[in-house]
């Protein structure tokens, strides 16, 4: 059986030419790149539409819950870096990146930061995964699963 799947991811690799995944990779990274854009203006709009409408966080594997009620929890945060009393930013590494034309699977870590203009920084070094979906030539996240805490060596291994 196992020598079957292989043959069978073989023959999948084989059909996708070179040039189309370096392609999708492009794109995710320019997906990736909205999404920093967004934290870092304090876009919510603009960061709400970079998700499915019914896509799922895990957190810690713990609990999971609508992307909705999450995005319901951070719009504070959103509102006030918009507003101009916080600084946000989120940064992306990545250790493993699964993709074909409309689907891809991507693993690495993020260093999420919040600063109130008159507070301390707050922020978050974390391993995550998240599934995405292309649908109508835009890339969307179904799901984001926010694992454990990273620490700053395994951020440094990953750049």
């Amino acid at each position: 059986m196992k020598t079957y799947l292989t043959l069978v991811a073989a023959a999948v690799l084989t059909a996708i030419p070179a040039s189309a995944l370096a392609q999708v990779t492009t794109e995710l990274d320019a997906y990736w790149a909205e999404v920093s854009r967004t934290v870092a203006e304090g876009d919510f709009e603009g960061y709400a539409a970079l998700y499915h409408p019914d896509a799922v966080l895990v957190m810690g594997g713990a609990e999971s819950y609508p992307i909705a009620k999450a995005l319901a929890g951070w719009k504070q945060l959103f509102d006030d870096t918009h507003a101009g009393k916080a600084v946000g930013g989120v940064e992306f590494r990545f250790t493993g990146r699964l993709n074909d034309g409309t689907t891809a699977h991507e693993t690495g870590m993020f260093r999420y930061t919040f600063e109130p203009v008159d507070g301390e920084e707050a922020g978050a070094l974390v391993h995550f995964e998240a599934l995405l979906v292309k649908r109508d030539g835009e890339w969307l996240m179904v799901m984001e699963y926010q694992k454990e805490p990273a620490t700053d060596e395994e951020w440094d291994a990953a750049g």
